[in-house]
């Protein structure tokens, strides 16, 4: 006699939303793994759940923290974040790890960096693959932050790489922006080769310990020199510097305090909404780019006509402007707009 193995419904859409707004951890990760998809039905399933979800009022605060290589930033989360479990936040963060340029999958997995959050059942740690996106940040990133918003995260942390155009990026999604520095090593002039320091509104002088306390205690008078010439990033607020150790967890009560008079100052001056609201406006103008992008370059004709192409721009046989319009010709079926 056959024996019949009854599967397991599908997870609908509704029970994901129920699950997300109730706390639940796993529909929370399930629905995550859906917005990160590039399946078409996965895609129409997590469009469904933001859009309810979208619905949901939530009070939270999404902090971007970006910083050079060996800054400490993954300590310091760890132990910031800790910090704000310990008073009662529910945190998330969303890490986002290099990828594989061959699988395009997290080499690194940052639960290993933030051991005390990992195992916190107050804070929800993301890491996701970069999948070769502008400086590591996760195309999905946006979607993520409102799905663990409306799972009850009230504050929000996005790591960055910290490998140049990509806090550009991270700043168009959140609502604070911090730059974590060290001390000596060229870093002052580094940060300001890549025109960083005009992006922070808090720059925070991490390893003030020990031998290097006197040395972090300078850099932060420099930096607050420097930031006193630059025009701050976000209006009605003034940029300042802050030294603080992650592994000693000093000044790490002083940042939360800048944040939260941050949040008051913003939102008293309705600029904390309006910043929001343009991130929303140039999400949308992104996400079409970068539909249009794939769809052109995905397109048969174009994959038959653009090596020809190069190969004859290479020899000197086509020009830029004449080959950029052949192939849009070629995308647009010879259809006659320029």
């Amino acid at each position: 006699m056959t024996k019949y193995i009854k599967k397991n419904p599908e997870v609908t859409v509704d029970d994901l939303v129920e699950g997300i707004v109730n706390g639940n951890r796993v529909m929370l990760a399930q629905a995550i793994t859906l917005a990160e998809s590039n399946a078409p039905r996965h895609f129409e399933k997590a469009q469904k759940i933001i859009e309810d979800l979208l619905q949901k009022k939530n009070t939270s605060i999404r902090i971007g923290i970006t910083g050079v290589p060996g800054a400490g930033k993954s300590t310091f989360i760890d132990a910031f974040g800790t910090y704000l479990t310990n008073n009662g936040y529910k945190v998330a963060v969303l890490a986002v790890d290099p990828s594989s340029q061959v699988s395009k999958g997290s080499i690194m997995g940052d639960k290993t960096r933030m051991e005390r959050l990992s195992k916190d059942p107050n804070a929800f740690i993301r890491p996701s693959p970069s999948g070769g996106n502008l400086g590591g940040v996760s195309r999905k990133t946006r979607e993520t932050i409102i799905l663990c918003e409306a799972a009850g995260y009230n504050v929000i942390l996005v790591e960055t790489l910290g490998v140049g155009q990509g806090e550009f990026v991270v700043r168009d999604m959140v609502d604070f922006f911090l730059l974590l520095v060290l001390t000596g090593a060229g870093d002052e002039l580094q940060t300001l080769k890549k025109g960083i320091m005009e992006l922070p509104d808090l720059v925070v002088v991490n390893k003030a310990d020990g031998d290097n306390l006197h040395k972090a205690n300078m850099a932060k008078r420099d930096y607050n020199t420097i930031l006193h010439f630059l025009h701050s990033y976000t209006e009605g607020w003034t940029t300042t510097a802050l030294t603080a150790s992650a592994i000693q967890e000093t000044g790490i009560d002083e940042i939360w305090k800048v944040i939260q008079d941050f949040e008051i100052t913003t939102k008293t001056s309705s600029v904390f909404d309006q910043v929001r609201s343009e991130q929303q406006r140039k999400w949308l103008y992104t996400l079409v780019e970068q539909e249009l992008y794939k769809v052109f370059y995905d397109h048969p004709s174009i994959k038959q006509k653009l090596p020809i192409l190069e190969e004859a721009i290479v020899k000197g046989e086509k020009t830029v402007s004449a080959s950029a319009v052949n192939l849009l010709e070629a995308f647009f079926k010879k259809a006659k707009y320029y």
